[in-house]
């Protein structure tokens, strides 16, 4: 058994949680699921295994919060950490990969990133922009935080960074209904984000500066896609996905995932930023070209009116 410590966040995932707990308590030495706490049988099915340990904690607002607060107040005597979440699980290669590499890490390392596979309607899709997507998910205890973000948030990690050779999967199992209410909440945060890259409504200055090139080069996407007309880019990234990378060779699984992740999804974030902006009093207006007294009451109201009508505390 692994000297690790897997750490997943959960609310109401009954559908998920007892397929990522089979794949991972046998290999590892702690288990613990931190809940939010659910409504649905979630800590009834975690309670069904041994060595899985859960704890209620109040959602506060972010998952980036939520597991640093399990990195600052749960005890965790293990020399590595794994965050995983309930729809994910780790392939059996890079299972038998991480017995063979983590008992003998070099000292030097601190993280280990894991490329993500996808899954959708049953099918693990293999084109459109699935695959050469990393992200740190296992780290030495002590090593790393995650930062402060309202979604997409990544690991801040102290030392070297190496990768694994294969895989964990993303396999959500929610219905085409639930899947779309779901994400009528992440493009709310998302709409945020755009709106933060254009009037910059956080303090960067005070965030880490070197997050890894991968983080780095997703972040500089971002923001050129920012930069991009309103719905003209959730169109033209459907056809990227789908025409130029390949995704409609993944069937008609590969069409909906292009289609309701990649074009009504963001179509969903745009009129979310029209909104923000219209009510604002910012639409037609470009933020490089305002005074900084406009500038300054286009911050306020974007984020006072976040607040009021998403519950989104910027």
């Amino acid at each position: 058994m692994l000297d690790l410590t897997v750490i997943i966040l959960t609310y109401n995932e009954e559908i998920h949680i007892r397929r990522c707990l089979e794949n991972v308590c046998p290999i590892a030495r702690r288990v613990i699921v931190v809940d939010s706490p659910s409504t649905d049988r979630t800590v009834e099915i975690c309670h069904e295994f041994e060595n899985v340990e859960v704890v209620a904690h109040k959602y506060p607002g972010n998952q980036a919060e939520q597991f640093n607060w399990a990195l600052d107040n749960l005890r965790i005597d293990t020399e590595w950490i794994l965050r995983l979440d309930a729809d994910e699980y780790l392939t059996p290669e890079l299972v038998e990969e991480l017995k063979e590499t983590l008992p003998v890490m070099g000292e030097a390392v601190s993280g280990l990133s894991l490329s993500r596979a996808r899954a959708y309607c049953g099918r693990v899709l293999h084109h459109g922009i699935v695959n050469g997507i990393w992200i740190t998910r296992i780290f030495r205890t002590g090593k790393a935080r995650y930062e402060r973000r309202l979604m997409d948030e990544h690991l801040s990690v102290e030392g070297e960074i190496v990768r694994m050779k294969h895989q964990f999967v993303d396999d959500n199992l929610m219905t085409i209904g639930q899947f779309t209410v779901k994400h009528e909440g992440y493009a709310s945060r998302e709409a945020a984000l755009l709106l933060d890259a254009e009037f910059r409504l956080t303090d960067t200055d005070a965030m880490p500066e070197d997050h890894g090139e991968e983080v780095e080069r997703k972040r500089a996407q971002k923001a050129r896609y920012a930069r991009m007309p309103l719905f003209w880019r959730a169109f033209g990234y459907f056809l990227y996905r789908y025409i130029f990378r390949l995704g409609f060779l993944d069937g008609k699984e590969g069409f909906l995932w292009d289609f309701m992740q990649g074009w009504w999804y963001r179509t969903l974030v745009d009129a979310k930023v029209l909104e923000v902006k219209k009510a604002c009093g910012v639409w037609g207006k470009k933020a490089g070209r305002m005074s900084a007294a406009e500038m300054m009451k286009a911050r306020n109201d974007i984020k006072n009116y976040l607040a009021a009508m998403y519950r989104i505390h910027i």
